[in-house]
């Protein structure tokens, strides 16, 4: 059915937005008014480009850690999202099959270097050693679904590579040249050391945890290092949050933020062991963000103009006649939010977004903040 949305504050798109907004019956932005259409008060809530989280796991029961696509979509305001590195191309197809096709929210994916994803993630290792990568079969999984795959994921921490070092983010990176392809870098605790990720970057390629804590993996960790990630920055290497159940700093990222050094994008890294806390949503990602200092419109850029850009979703063209209508309706509400980071840090935070309904074409739903310490159902 046809669509009217009215009374809102557009943020986020190019030019001048129109006081209202007309959705045909085929999901497009109408030109003109539609008769007959449902109109939708918005009640003077700020509608912007859909909400796009460029870091989840949503291939639920093929990995021990996924939530499902719905608790990561619609529900809390985000209408596209890109799983990242939960499969490689041992398992990619099932993600394909009963994860991205099925839902309504854009879902692409990173494609795990390493074969077996995150199965059993920390419990048994995607990268042990070369017996891991599957290079010729990896190329054959991106060759056939191209229209979902958006790079190449690896998880380069001591944790995960052991001894092996920087190697498997370096075969990664040739794998996503060869592919033509972005690389998404895990960093963490070493092996490798940070310095040794940052040289085989180049402008396209995503650094996911920018904000972690750890030593020896922080990009605070020497006046040296943190030089060094801020000229990538510059160069077009794009720093993803990756907020996580351990790699968010509150620390971090408020003294980064004050230098002028931002995010390229606000990514919540959900999944089973954070959807009850720290992590729990967009929503309070975003406020954790908004709290320790990153303006309200870099807000609104990392949660929608940049990350869809990178998904070759519509952004701030968003409002163009013709163009598939994909938009989330949120507040900014006073409260009194105790948020937490990944190294049990506690923030008060006094302004939180809070989503209201999201719109995918011609449907709009009903959207919510996932309350802290409510219980996530697996």
């Amino acid at each position: 059915m046809a669509l009217t949305l009215t009374n809102f504050e557009a943020v986020g798109f190019d030019g001048t937005a129109p006081r209202t907004i007309a959705i045909s019956d085929d999901g497009t932005i109408a030109r003109d008014a539609l008769p007959g259409a449902e109109t939708i008060d918005c009640k003077g809530a700020r509608l912007s480009p859909g909400w796009t989280d460029l870091h989840v796991h949503v291939w639920h029961g093929g990995t021990d850690i996924s939530v499902r696509a719905s608790q990561a979509g619609r529900a809390t305001g985000v209408t596209a999202m890109a799983d990242a590195g939960s499969a490689g191309e041992a398992n990619f197809h099932g993600l394909r099959e009963y994860v991205i096709e099925p839902h309504t929210e854009t879902i692409k994916a990173f494609l795990n270097i390493g074969s077996i994803g995150l199965v059993a993630c920390n419990r048994v290792s995607e990268l042990i050693d070369m017996r891991s990568i599957d290079i010729d079969r990896t190329l054959e999984v991106i060759e056939a679904n191209r229209d979902v795959v958006c790079g190449i994921k690896v998880r380069a921490s001591g944790v995960i590579v052991g001894t092996w070092g920087i190697t498997p983010a370096r075969i990664a990176k040739r794998v996503a040249e060869i592919a033509g392809l972005p690389v998404m870098v895990h960093i963490g605790e070493p092996p490798p050391l940070i310095d040794e990720i940052f040289d085989i970057l180049t402008p396209g390629d995503i650094v996911t945890h920018c904000f972690n804590g750890k030593k020896a993996g922080s990009v605070l960790d020497t006046p040296q290092v943190y030089a060094k990630a801020r000229d990538l920055a510059r160069r077009g290497v794009l720093m993803d949050i990756g907020h996580g159940v351990a790699s968010f700093d509150f620390g971090v990222a408020r003294q980064a933020v004050a230098d002028g050094f931002l995010p390229f994008s606000i990514s919540t890294d959900l999944h089973l062991r954070n959807i009850g806390g720290p992590v729990h949503d967009m929503a309070t990602t975003l406020s954790k963000m908004l709290a320790i200092g990153l303006p309200l419109e870099a807000c609104i850029d990392a949660v929608a103009a940049s990350p869809r850009g990178f998904l070759g979703l519509s952004a701030g063209d968003g409002l163009a006649p013709g163009t598939k209508a994909d938009f989330t309706i949120f507040d900014i509400v006073d409260g009194d939010l105790d948020a937490v980071d990944s190294q049990g840090n506690h923030l008060t935070i006094d302004r939180v977004f809070e989503p209201r309904w999201t719109v995918l074409g011609a449907s709009i739903e009903p959207a919510a903040r996932r309350v802290p310490h409510e219980e996530s159902p697996e």
